[in-house]
């Protein structure tokens, strides 16, 4: 009888990676991915290595070196992640590895916690590197077995690509047997294979075209690629990735007669892809992100002279920005093939007033958590510095520090010293403050400080440490003297690290302690190079979570004032009645006792009961 558990997606891959015999796994936390890890640290009985690493590339190259040793590895990361770990990531692709190793690479369409929307099969295209591309959560975790034994049969990396509605979705997945056979690591050196200088880079580089041949015939034929074929249709439609459920839902909720593809290997099922056009007038391609698919078919239709009309995305109508759904593909549909809009009776479709069903809710943007101690820093960096001063920032909680006109520049990670080292050497004369979070540092900030440093340049860099890797769920750092299994490990000091990178001025603050941090800032604002000020307090959410408690905080009605300092400072426990014009502190209070350090009436104070 099988067993069947009703589980996120990013749970059922790291189940997917036990049922394989995953030996080694590394990552950097990023969502939508970083449940993987996350479930199997947390696992009390486990015969694999598992580590939360300092970033993508460092993570890439552990699970690469583990590859070459002949034992099944796994690596974790989101797709801007996949841009930090590019380098050995297109080198991996000529060496190839001996045991198995799969990259899981998790997409963001529509951007929910991301800086762009880049479509991971472009580097799957541009590396020679196959990828899978799950549609379900059982199909996401069934994956994993496969990619470890067609990695190991090729003798090539394999890319794994869930997106945010597969890594964050929920259904129930039927489990399967863990496969209980562990290659023991042993490395043979070939440096014909591993040592990429360009005598053996050029040798590899015609192995590597020449494997794509059979990669193609392995996954042509794979349970992931599959089609169906429809008896009258002249509509055919191909889809990839958890688009192909959508296209699907969508063909049979408008009672379409149309032969179906379903894609879910890079690269693409061409034979299939051949058969398909054969049967058909037209094909609809619906994929999320880039026209990856679309391309491929059009290359296929030219070099076959198929007269197939192909739609999608380069021409329209389907989106190329954000996620599809049912809907998005059920209007597509009805567009190209002249149908009425489904779900709206004939009647009324003329007629139908579809903004009379909005409703229109209150906007709720993202903002800090109260008490966090990065508001606080904010605050006090914004006083010092001067609001027309320049704060380059970073990737992280503190990145809603834009609502406080901290943050004017967020690149990647990393990017908020070295964006502030380039503007200082370009000869502007405003101050200049950057901000970066306590992971964000050790990922690759360090190398952005040793740069600042080295070359003079007179800014302020602002470690928020707030003791953990919160944005992504709370997963520890170097800085935290735990690993991902919970694990004492040496604690990196800071403090003693700045300096050994060589700043001259590096203190600590407690952001809490509004009217010392303030002191700190000023000194290194007068400090003449790269100042280091590290504003270290727990974060909040971790804090109650370890049980440390602080008394919340209350107002005063009749010693407010209305002066609306402490609702100016954007904590959401802090009200405001336009009414009495008084300020109130909700039930969100975590006791942090900035806003009574503002209060110039005393009005604020701690709960006594």
């Amino acid at each position: 009888m099988s067993t069947r558990e009703y589980m996120l997606g990013n749970v059922a891959i790291a189940r997917g990676i036990v049922e394989g015999g995953g030996q080694v796994i590394s990552g950097y936390p990023g969502t939508p991915s970083s449940e993987i890890i996350g479930t199997l640290a947390a696992m009390k009985e486990r015969d694999f290595y598992v580590e939360w690493s300092v970033n993508e590339k460092v993570a890439l190259e552990v699970a690469a070196g583990a590859a070459m040793t002949g034992v099944r590895s796994v690596v974790t990361m989101k797709h801007v992640g996949l841009n930090v770990a590019a380098d050995p990531l297109l080198t991996l692709a000529y060496t190839g590895v001996k045991g198995s190793m799969v990259i899981i690479v998790a997409d963001d369409p529509s951007c929910h916690s991301s800086q762009n929307e880049q479509d991971t099969r472009r580097y799957s295209q541009f590396s020679l590197i196959p990828c899978l591309d799950p549609s379900t959560p059982q199909e996401a975790k069934d994956m994993m077995s496969f990619a470890f034994e067609f990695s190991n049969k090729v003798q090539m990396p394999v890319i794994y690509r869930p997106t945010t509605r597969i890594s964050h979705g929920k259904s129930d997945v039927e489990l399967g047997p863990v496969n209980e056979t562990r290659p023991v690591a042993e490395f043979v050196k070939e440096l014909e294979r591993w040592v990429m200088v360009p005598k053996n880079a050029r040798v590899q580089h015609v192995r590597l075209l020449e494997v794509q041949k059979t990669m193609q015939e392995g996954l042509e034929n794979s349970p992931w690629n599959s089609l169906e074929l429809s008896d009258g249709a002249n509509v055919g439609v191909i889809a990839s990735g958890i688009a192909s459920v959508y296209a699907k839902e969508a063909i049979i909720k408008q009672s379409i007669n149309a032969s179906f593809l379903k894609i879910g290997t890079y690269p693409v099922p061409e034979n299939k892809i051949r058969t398909l056009l054969e049967s058909t007038e037209r094909v609809l391609i619906f994929e999320e992100m880039e026209p990856v698919v679309e391309e491929q078919v059009r290359i296929i239709a030219q070099e076959t002279g198929s007269t197939v009309e192909v739609i999608g995305k380069l021409q329209g109508p389907v989106p190329r920005v954000y996620e599809l759904n049912t809907d998005i593909c059920s209007d597509v549909l009805a567009e190209v093939l002249g149908l009425e809009r489904p779900d709206v009776p004939a009647e009324v479709a003329e007629d139908f007033d579809y903004n009379a069903c909005r409703i229109d809710l209150p906007m709720r943007p993202p903002v800090m958590c109260p008490g966090c101690s990065h508001r606080a820093s904010f605050h006090v960096m914004k006083k010092v510095y001067g609001k027309d001063a320049i704060f380059p920032s970073d990737i992280g909680c503190y990145t809603l520090g834009i609502q406080s006109g901290t943050v004017d520049t967020t690149l990647c990670m990393g990017g908020s010293i070295t964006v502030a080292s380039g503007m200082y050497q370009a000869g502007e004369k405003k101050p200049i403050c950057c901000s970066i979070g306590d992971s964000t540092f050790f990922h690759t900030g360090m190398n952005g400080l040793l740069n600042a440093i080295y070359n003079k340049a007179d800014i302020t860099v602002t470690i928020v440490d707030n003791r953990i890797t919160a944005m992504t769920g709370h997963q520890p750092n170097p800085g935290m003297g735990k690993t991902a299994t919970g694990e004492e490990t040496s604690e990196v000091d800071l403090v003693a690290l700045c300096k050994s990178l060589g700043a001259g001025f590096v203190e600590k603050a407690d952001p809490y302690d509004l009217q010392q941090t303030e002191e700190v800032f000023k000194r290194a604002k007068e400090f003449k190079g790269t100042s280091v000020v590290i504003t270290e307090q727990l974060c909040v959410i971790d804090a109650k979570r370890s049980g440390l408690r602080r008394k919340p905080f209350t107002i005063d009605a009749d010693a407010c004032v209305g002066c609306r300092l402490c609702v100016n400072l954007g904590c959401p426990a802090i009200e405001f009645d336009k009414d009495t014009k008084k300020a109130s502190i909700n039930s969100m209070c975590t006791g942090c006792g900035v806003c009574a350090s503002l209060c110039k009436f005393d009005a604020i104070s701690e709960v006594k009961k």
